[in-house]
């Protein structure tokens, strides 16, 4: 990445003053910003590589990925969020597929999405596929050091990011996610779980996730709510596995 600050000419809600027709705005890339070395060293190919990008930013290819359940995994968060009230809400990494414009949706009028990531080409191509840009501000933040005050946000989501982060940064990035939920909103989590035994995919997905996701075999053996730090309690926590235990979804309620 370049060391100069980046800036992209898009469509987008932010606290930038407009500077083009249609209230298009500015978003700021900063240098002081790097991309993990976890990042670049392990997942640049999928995440930074801009052929990467436009290869996997296909819905029909996001939903193969999940073994058909990218619908019902993004549909199960959408239920979490409250819609029948104004909410700030943070989604923490961008998300091939459509996730963020269905959010926006469930949002209505009164809401608003912030949407972090580290990677300016992530950022870049979420600005370019985006329908709507009128209630969305992007920032570029690392989800270990998220810039946000403490409960800033109704409700926030991680989706799919935890297993490709080594347990250090996954931990700072729990941390992190709770520190900006205000008291009664929620924190929600998708991701990888350890399969039931019978379950044919608990074998199918050992080579693969060993092989290609090498930080996730992690969350298939310590649960997500222990990595909360010790002085963080939530006041509820629900989880809920699908497809034969593949997949969990973890809210917790502040």
């Amino acid at each position: 990445m370049r060391d100069e600050t980046v800036i992209l000419e898009k469509a987008i809600s932010a606290t930038d003053e407009p500077v083009g027709p249609g209230g298009a705005r500015r978003l700021r890339l900063s240098a002081h910003v790097p991309i993990p070395k976890y990042l670049s060293q392990t997942y640049w190919w999928a995440y930074l590589h801009p052929l990467g990008v436009r290869v996997f930013e296909r819905q029909w290819l996001v939903n193969l990925i999940l073994w058909g359940n990218f619908g019902r995994l993004r549909d199960s968060v959408l239920r979490e969020l409250d819609a029948t009230k104004p909410s700030q809400v943070l989604q923490v990494a961008c998300v091939y597929g459509n996730l963020t414009d269905r959010i926006l949706s469930r949002l209505g009028c009164a809401g608003h999405l912030h949407v972090v990531d580290v990677a300016p080409v992530q950022l870049k191509n979420l600005t370019e596929k985006l329908s709507n840009t009128e209630r969305v501000t992007l920032h570029h933040q690392d989800s270990t050091q998220l810039e946000f005050p403490d409960a800033s946000f109704d409700q926030v989501v991680v989706f799919f990011l935890l297993h490709e982060q080594p347990e250090s940064a996954r931990t700072r990035t729990v941390a992190e996610a709770a520190r900006v939920v205000k008291p009664g909103g929620k924190l929600i989590f998708v991701d990888y779980h350890r399969p039931r035994r019978l379950n044919p995919f608990r074998y199918i997905m050992q080579p693969i996730l060993r092989t290609l996701e090498p930080f996730a075999m992690d969350l298939w053996q310590k649960e997500i709510e222990d990595l909360m730090p010790t002085a963080v309690v939530p006041r509820q926590v629900q989880k809920r596995t699908t497809f034969g235990g593949l997949y969990q979804k973890v809210v917790m309620t502040f």
